[in-house]
C-alpha cells in the first residue's frame, strides 16, 4: 500500500514535466505538419503526403538510390533528373512551387527566380541555414556563410580586405607557383616516348586547389596541411549520409560511434588548424602577414570591438574557408575540363585566345586573366550547366510575405540553382546545351532574366570568395591549354551526383596530350 501511494506520488510530481513534453511531440509530429499543409494547400502549394517522424525522407533516399545506377550520355547535359529525382518528378506532379517534408521539417521548393532573389536578399527574416543539424557546422565551422546578424557584419568587414583585387594580384603568383608543381608532376610521369598520358584529373584538381588554399591563404602547403584535409574529407561523407535521415534534437551530444567519430575527425581538424596558427604566431614579431590568416590575426590583437575576432572564431573561419573553397574550386575545373573535353572547338578557341593573350610559354598574371573573355564565357557556362552549388537553403525566422507567398516561421525554402539554371523558360531551347556564346554581352543579358545565373549567390551574402575563386580556375585552365590537349577517355561514367557539391561519382579520367609532342607517335598508357 505504501509503495502504490510513493508511485502514485511520483506520478503527480512528474505530471507536470511530463504533459508539456507529450504536447511537445504531438505538436512537432502530428499537429504543426497538419496545420502547415493546410496553410500551403489554401495558397494553392500542394506536395508530397508527410509521413510520420520521417516526413519524405525514405521516398528521397529511395529515389536517389535508383538515380545513382544511371549513366547518361556524356553530351546530355540533362542531369536534373539524376542528381535530384525527387525534386523532377515532384515538379512534375505538384508544379513549381511545392512543400515536402524532410523529416519534421516543412521545406518549400520555389524555383522562380525573382522570388529566389528576394529571399537571398533579404537582410532579415530569413537564417542562413537551419539549425537543427549540429553536423554542419562539424564540417564547415561556424564561418562567415553560417553566421548572423552583428557577428556577420563585424566578420565580413575584416575579411573584405583579404579578397580585394589588390591582394588577388599578389596570391595570382601563388597560384601559378602551385600550379606549375602540378604540372612538373605531371611532366615526370611521361614514359619515355609515350605521349598520350591517361589520368584520373579531378583528384590531382582537388589536390591542386587544397594546396592552392593553404599557401595563397594560410602561408602554408597542402603537404603541411594533409592531415586537415583527409579529416576534412572524411567529415563530408559523414554529412552527406545525414542529410537523408532523420535528426532527433539532443542525440549530437550522445556518445554514439557515429559522434565519437565525428568528434574525433574535428578534434584532428581544429589540431591541425592551430598548428598553422602557432607556427605564424611564432614566426613573426607583431606583423603577421596580409594572407587571410595574417589579416584575422591583426584583428584578434585590434582594440576596436568592431575589428576584432577572437582565437575560436579564426579557427572557425579558416574551417570554413578551407572546405568551401576547396570543394568548389575543384569541382568547377572539373566540369569545365569535361565540356571542353566535349566540345574540342571551343577548346582550341581559347587555347588561340591563352596564346594571343599570354603566348605559349609566358606565365600567366593577373593582367592576362581581366583579357581573356571567352575563357570566362566558358566558366560561365560551365557554372550555369554544372554548378557545385545546386541550391541554396534559408530557413524563415518569422512568419514572411514573398511575392504572393505566405511562409510561416520555421518553413526551409530550396532556391534550385540547378533547375534555374537550365530552365528552357529563362534560357532558350538550347538552355540544356553548351553554348558560351550566350555570355557575349554578360551574365544579366544572357537569359530572359537578369538573376537568371546565380552560382554564387545574390545580394549582402554573395560569395566573399567568387573572385579568388575565378582567379584560381583561369590561372589553371590558362597553364594547362598552353601545355596539353585534353580529351575524355572512354572509360568517363557520365554519372555527376549530388555529394552537398555537384561531383563525377565515378571521377573523370582524361586524356592529355602534350602540345610539344609528335601526334603520329601515339601511344596510350
Amino acid at each position: 500500500m505504501e509503495l502504490l501511494s510513493a508511485i502514485n506520488l511520483l506520478a503527480l510530481v512528474l505530471l507536470p514535466f511530463v504533459i508539456p513534453k507529450i504536447w511537445e511531440a504531438c505538436w512537432i509530429f502530428l499537429l504543426r505538419p497538419w496545420m502547415i499543409t493546410r496553410r500551403f494547400k489554401k495558397q494553392g502549394i500542394s506536395g508530397p503526403k508527410y509521413r510520420f517522424v520521417y516526413g519524405n525522407l525514405k521516398e528521397i533516399k529511395k529515389m536517389k538510390k535508383e538515380a545513382k545506377g544511371w549513366v547518361l550520355d556524356p553530351n546530355s547535359n540533362d542531369i536534373f533528373p539524376r542528381v535530384v529525382p525527387h525534386y523532377h518528378q515532384w515538379l512534375s506532379q505538384y508544379g513549381e512551387t511545392f512543400l515536402y517534408w524532410n523529416g519534421t521539417k516543412p521545406t518549400i521548393f520555389i524555383s522562380d527566380p525573382e522570388l529566389g532573389k528576394q529571399i537571398l536578399s533579404r537582410k532579415f527574416g530569413f537564417a542562413v541555414i537551419a539549425k537543427t543539424r549540429p553536423e554542419v557546422f562539424i564540417l564547415f565551422g561556424k564561418g562567415l556563410p553560417f553566421i548572423e546578424g552583428d557577428d556577420w557584419v563585424r566578420h565580413r568587414r575584416i575579411l573584405n580586405p583579404a579578397f580585394s583585387m589588390d591582394r588577388l594580384k599578389v596570391m595570382t603568383k601563388r597560384m601559378v607557383n602551385c600550379t606549375l608543381r602540378m604540372l612538373e608532376e605531371w611532366r615526370e610521369q611521361r614514359n619515355g616516348d609515350e605521349v598520350m598520358m591517361r589520368m584520373e584529373i579531378n583528384k590531382d584538381f582537388h589536390r591542386l586547389i587544397s594546396d592552392i588554399i593553404a599557401t595563397t591563404a594560410f602561408g602554408s602547403s597542402y603537404e603541411e596541411g594533409i592531415e586537415l584535409f583527409k579529416s576534412q574529407t572524411e567529415l563530408e561523407e559523414y554529412f552527406v549520409t545525414s542529410l537523408t535521415s532523420v535528426f532527433i534534437p539532443g542525440t549530437q551530444y550522445l556518445p554514439t560511434p557515429t559522434n565519437l567519430q565525428l568528434w574525433k575527425l574535428d578534434k584532428k581538424v581544429k589540431d591541425s588548424i592551430k598548428r598553422i596558427i602557432d607556427a605564424r604566431l611564432k614566426s613573426s614579431s607583431n606583423k603577421y602577414g596580409d594572407d587571410l590568416l595574417g589579416i584575422m590575426l591583426k584583428a584578434a590583437t585590434s582594440k576596436d570591438c568592431e575589428k576584432t575576432m577572437s582565437m575560436d572564431e579564426i579557427i572557425e573561419e579558416c574551417k570554413t574557408f578551407y572546405i568551401s573553397g576547396q570543394g568548389s574550386s575543384s569541382i568547377l575545373l572539373t566540369w569545365t575540363t569535361l565540356l571542353l573535353s566535349l566540345h574540342q572547338d571551343w577548346q582550341e578557341k581559347l587555347r588561340n585566345e591563352v596564346f594571343i593573350e599570354c603566348g605559349k610559354d609566358k606565365v600567366p598574371d593577373s593582367d592576362t586573366f581581366s583579357k581573356l573573355k571567352l575563357m570566362n564565357m566558358v566558366l560561365m557556362e560551365s557554372l550555369r550547366l554544372y554548378g557545385p552549388v545546386i541550391k541554396m537553403v534559408r530557413e524563415a525566422t518569422q512568419d514572411m510575405k514573398i511575392g504572393h507567398l505566405d511562409i510561416p516561421k520555421g518553413t526551409s525554402i530550396i532556391v534550385p540553382f540547378l533547375k534555374m539554371h537550365s530552365d528552357k523558360a529563362m534560357w532558350g531551347q538550347d538552355g540544356q546545351q553548351f553554348n558560351p556564346i550566350r555570355f557575349e554581352n554578360g551574365v544579366s543579358q544572357a537569359a530572359n532574366h537578369p538573376n537568371a545565373l546565380l552560382p554564387f549567390s545574390v545580394g549582402p551574402r554573395t560569395c566573399i570568395a567568387q573572385n579568388f575563386a575565378m582567379m584560381e580556375a583561369k590561372t589553371v585552365l590558362t597553364m594547362i591549354l598552353q601545355r596539353f590537349r585534353i580529351s575524355l577517355s572512354p572509360e568517363y561514367k557520365h554519372t555527376p551526383v549530388d555529394y552537398f557539391n555537384l561531383h563525377p561519382q565515378y571521377g573523370l579520367p582524361v586524356r592529355l596530350q602534350p602540345l610539344d609532342t609528335n601526334q603520329e607517335s601515339q601511344r596510350v598508357w
